[in-house]
């Protein structure tokens, strides 16, 4: 099995990032729940993405590229985030977003603004028409150009992942669950992939946000991961579980997880989004007390950052 230190790699993050107990949460619970901050990967807010750039971007630095797309919805973090890192490295994002959400100049939309980055917007649901775009734009531009896709979330960027798992491995502590928010499934895939190479004996668990197919795109995607690693190994959907947390919509807002938003900010004083997150974290509360997490298991909860929903998405009030 080839290392992960032997894939190109371009050093955008704060890595190890810390994990902290929730004392006041795991008193409530009845568990001991964990937050591993990938929030303070220490590129823009920070975020999970980071940890996928850092693989996808030293392919385009490798490629020569001069121009990185991504895509997205409006407030994508992903499509934030990376152009934060290619401004970094020199190169010149442009992101084509689907015009679908909160396009006004607030939350993320605010932050690429104060970067200069070229944002263009298609009233379209296909990402196949994006990425099409994206190939028209950059030959008219005639210069070489790098396609990221939604949410980074390929086979190169879910080594981000898998490397997380080992480094959570690698900080000591042994945990029965761990949980992530699902979006687009690249973070999922590879923690599922990390943790059967890394963290035997821990159940991934995958909180879906949207309605796409994820049994199916964590499977391609650990599958895919693991041919590049050359690890030869039996993949299957026994290797996690998924739970339905979509509420009424992608990027919008629940009552459960605007809840658990206002929940973590009460008792531990930090801040989750009501679109990935909070989602998530509310999936987590739901673990805690449906009886798949036993009294006295450790718990960790990816937070994977996103703190600028918070200030872009309308988020569900209480009754």
């Amino acid at each position: 099995m080839k290392e992960l230190q032997t894939f190109p790699r371009v050093a955008l993050g704060l890595f190890p990032t810390p994990t902290q107990k929730l004392e006041n949460v795991s008193r409530r619970f009845h568990a001991n729940v964990y937050l591993k901050r990938d929030d303070l990967t220490g590129l823009g807010l920070g975020g999970n993405k980071v940890r996928k750039l850092e693989f996808l971007l030293a392919d385009a630095k490798a490629r020569r590229a001069e121009v990185v797309f991504t895509t997205g919805g409006a407030q994508s973090n992903h499509a934030m985030l990376t152009a934060a890192a290619a401004n970094r490295l020199g190169m010149k994002p442009i992101l084509i977003l689907k015009q679908r959400g909160v396009t006004a100049r607030r939350g993320n939309q605010l932050l690429e603004h104060l970067m200069g980055t070229d944002v263009r917007f298609m009233d379209t649901d296909s990402y196949d028409d994006i990425y099409a775009e994206m190939d028209r734009v950059g030959k008219a531009l005639g210069v070489p150009y790098y396609k990221i896709p939604c949410g980074g979330s390929n086979a190169l960027g879910s080594l981000g992942y898998v490397a997380c798992a080992e480094e959570i491995a690698g900080q000591g502590m042994r945990f029965d669950h761990l949980v992530c928010a699902e979006g687009s499934g690249g973070t999922m895939a590879g923690l599922a992939l990390g943790a059967k190479l890394f963290l035997p004996g821990t159940r991934v668990h995958g909180m879906m946000v949207d309605s796409d197919p994820f049994e199916e795109i964590t499977l391609r995607l650990m599958r895919e991961a693991a041919a590049l690693m050359e690890a030869e190994l039996d993949i299957s959907a026994a290797d996690f579980s998924l739970r339905d947390l979509c509420g009424p919509g992608y990027a919008i807002a629940s009552p459960e997880g605007s809840e658990a938003v206002r929940l973590l900010a009460e008792t531990e004083g930090l801040f989750l989004d009501p679109v990935y997150t909070g989602k998530a974290f509310a999936g987590l509360i739901q673990m805690l007390t449906d009886g798949t997490v036993q009294p006295g298991e450790n718990v960790l909860f990816l937070h994977s950052g996103g703190a600028g929903g918070l200030f872009a998405v309308e988020m569900e009030e209480e009754e």
